[in-house]
């Protein structure tokens, strides 16, 4: 027949099979399949339309796939053309990778699609949109996309519906909740949607849990209290607040030790001393003067309530500034290649940025000058701490360079043990040279260097009792170490790509990571195993927050949204939308009631977290949304992303041209906020 080579040997490979299946490889069939698919979700009710919408991006994924394994390179091209771009904004890194899949050899080799090919894809749906959608599959049931002449009815809308229909027999699977649609918040619908089964771990060597709330119910329950702390020291600390009482003659004071036995919210269980991480049997000096400085920051801690906006005054200057924080932003200007990190001390002296070319900085917010000791030191000469005081350099300046690591500097942290009584003594770094460094602010030296990733480490942080740090990695492991051996105590495995962040519990019993695999992971850090999954982000996981009082995580997406969970249940609570670039930090206010975020977008948001949240609510008339829309009928861009902020975002602080990298509060609930300003040339 004069077909080219390529069509032949297609041929030849068919071999003897029936016209179904030869009608099944026409490309034509997808195209038109998921046009009209396309059409009946956008066609369906508002109501439904949520629960509709997340069906589209696995069947656009096995449309592709199916074209590039069966050779049609140019109709797959053409395919993904016409129909990724709505899919895009929350899909954007799969579809990316999906589009270097060119031919038949790497759908083969390729472990993302062999996984689509392999996994079913969950989706859940309500019973009555479960049946609307079983209709148009079977039936061509509801409605037609306009100007299409027969429309779903017609017999290239029947092969199209069948083409959808191999899909949804052969690689998805349906959740049906029990709950109305309308009982349901609309962004519900993705909180358990995707490739689940690989992402559920095995329990006790069985296949994985279908169901993720399954598994977090079978893991019991969590002990989320405060941490206990030895009665030695309470009682040491108790007499310092008393001296000091007497001594500032301060009647107030009685109440100070309160504050030092915090009582867990109800159902809230507390650790034991004997679940925690081991530690020294014996306090030091510093131990008491961290305890006692905690007592004071609590006294004078600025409480910040954001339920003063909900009320009749919510204009009033006093109810703002009850519910919004005071916000110090520390700019850094001619940074060259770029900031990966940047990090504050607890007690609020010492900034430290890691760098692109692979060096630390560390600037004193204090204007105090930052000298170490004297290369020529001599131990035998310290006999008193007047003596070791002339051990130290002469001179010295607000700022200091720390040299050490041979690639770009990604995470800092400093020490916590002195808390917010003195500065931090160590400060620790992760970089892509695979190492984890710590530093002696004493001696502004590199002082261990741990080695056990074989590839860059994304974030580092301290428990919060110090000694212990973990670190995650590129590797798609996090790792548990101690300052006092050079290997790895624990690795956490189980993630199935790069692990993006990594955060202790506020009590140091749990560890939560989050990924590029787009899960968090809650783990016992003892054990090493994991005690919960948090599936709902539509992209990669890039940094969280544990609330300080310890029973809510939030975790920030590459899909622009912030989710907000409960470790006890392990379910989400809210999804919290409103920035427009990726985010990059969070941190909890003190009384864990508000969130805040700093972002690539150059701002600072401000969430309530004990709000209802959810979009607000939009009554569409005649083809408008609230009267707004422009000759097209389109929404414009300023109306879109303000129909995107859900109604828990208290206030938006935007710089002029910074990126905001890092977000942290005081313990007086002062927030810093740090970022590289960006020249008009830059992007």
């Amino acid at each position: 027949m004069g077909n080219p080579a390529n069509i032949q040997s297609l041929i030849a490979s068919i071999g003897p099979v029936g016209a179904e299946e030869i009608l099944s490889l026409d490309p034509t069939d997808k195209q038109e399949g998921f046009r009209e698919l396309e059409a009946w979700v956008d066609g369906s009710l508002d109501m439904y339309r949520p629960e509709f919408r997340p069906i589209l991006f696995p069947i656009f994924c096995h449309f592709y796939l199916d074209l590039i394994q069966h050779g049609f390179k140019e109709a797959a091209m053409k395919f993904y053309a016409e129909f990724s771009p709505p899919l895009q904004p929350q899909h954007s890194a799969t579809l990316h990778h999906l589009s270097t899949l060119l031919l038949p050899s790497h759908v083969q080799n390729d472990e993302l699609a062999q996984r689509f090919r392999n996994e079913k894809y969950q989706i859940r749906m309500s019973r009555s949109g479960f049946s609307l959608l079983v209709g148009w599959l079977t039936e061509g049931v509801g409605g037609e996309a306009p100007g299409t002449g027969d429309g779903f009815t017609g017999e290239r809308g029947k092969r199209g519906r069948a083409a959808v229909m191999r899909v949804v027999n052969n690689h998805l699977k349906f959740d049906v909740a029990t709950s109305s649609t309308s009982a349901r918040p609309s962004s519900s619908w993705e909180e358990t949607t995707g490739l689940l089964s690989s992402l559920i771990p095995s329990t006790n060597g069985a296949a994985g849990v279908a169901d993720v709330h399954a598994f977090n119910a079978s893991k019991g329950e969590l002990k989320l209290g405060p941490a206990p702390i030895s009665e030695e020291l309470r009682a040491e600390t108790e007499r310092v607040l008393r001296e000091q009482a007497m001594v500032d003659r301060d009647p107030a004071a009685q109440y100070d030790i309160n504050y030092l036995r915090p009582q867990p919210p109800a159902g809230v269980t507390s650790p034991a001393t004997t679940d925690l991480l081991p530690h020294p049997p014996l306090f030091k000096t510093i131990d008491v003067k961290r305890e006692v400085e905690k007592v004071r920051d609590a006294r004078k801690r600025i409480r910040l309530d954001p339920s003063a906006l909900q009320s009749a005054n919510a204009s009033l200057p006093q109810a703002r500034s009850r519910a919004l924080p005071s916000i110090c932003t520390y700019t850094l200007h001619d940074v060259g290649e770029g900031v990966p990190c940047c990090t504050f001390s607890p007690d609020t002296s010492l900034m430290a940025a890691g760098f692109s070319e692979s060096y630390i900085r560390l600037w004193s917010l204090k204007d105090k000058k930052l000298r170490g000791y004297r290369s020529d030191f001599s131990p035998s000469a310290v006999k008193d701490a007047a003596s070791l005081h002339k051990q130290r350099e002469r001179s010295g300046s607000t700022t200091r360079k720390l040299i050490g690591h041979s690639g770009p500097v990604y995470a800092a942290d400093f020490d916590p043990v002195s808390g917010s009584a003195d500065a931090p003594k160590y400060l620790l770094s992760g970089s892509a040279d695979a190492t984890t460094r710590l530093w002696s602010l004493d001696t502004m030296t590199n002082v261990v260097a741990y080695r056990g990733h074989q590839n860059p480490i994304w974030d580092v942080q301290w428990s919060p009792m110090g000694i212990y740090f973990a670190t995650a990695s590129r590797d798609k492991t996090a790792r548990l170490w101690s300052t006092d051996r050079t290997s790895a105590l624990r690795i956490y495995a189980g993630h199935l790509s790069d692990v993006e962040s990594v955060r202790f519990h506020p009590n140091s019993l749990y560890l939560a990571t989050a990924s590029s695999d787009r899960t968090a992971r809650l783990w016992d850090v003892q054990k090493g195993s994991c005690v919960r999954v948090f599936i709902g982000h539509q992209d990669i996981v890039s940094t969280l927050a544990f609330s300080p009082d310890g029973r809510y995580l939030a975790s920030a997406s590459e899909d622009l949204s912030i989710n907000l969970w409960d470790l006890g249940s392990g379910k989400r609570i809210k999804k919290m939308t409103g920035h427009t670039a990726s985010i990059y930090s969070l941190a909890f206010s003190a009384e864990s009631s508000l969130l805040v975020s700093g972002s690539a977008d150059w701002t600072v948001r401000c969430w309530d977290v004990k709000g209802a949240g959810g979009l607000p609510g939009r009554n569409r008339e005649n083809g408008t949304v609230n009267g707004d829309s422009n000759e097209n009928g389109l929404e414009t861009s300023k109306d879109q992303e303000e129909n995107n902020q859900t109604v828990d975002l208290i206030s938006t602080f935007p710089t002029k041209r910074t990126p905001i990298i890092n977000v942290q509060f005081t313990p007086r609930n002062l927030c810093l906020v740090a970022g590289p300003y960006l020249s008009p040339e830059q992007r």
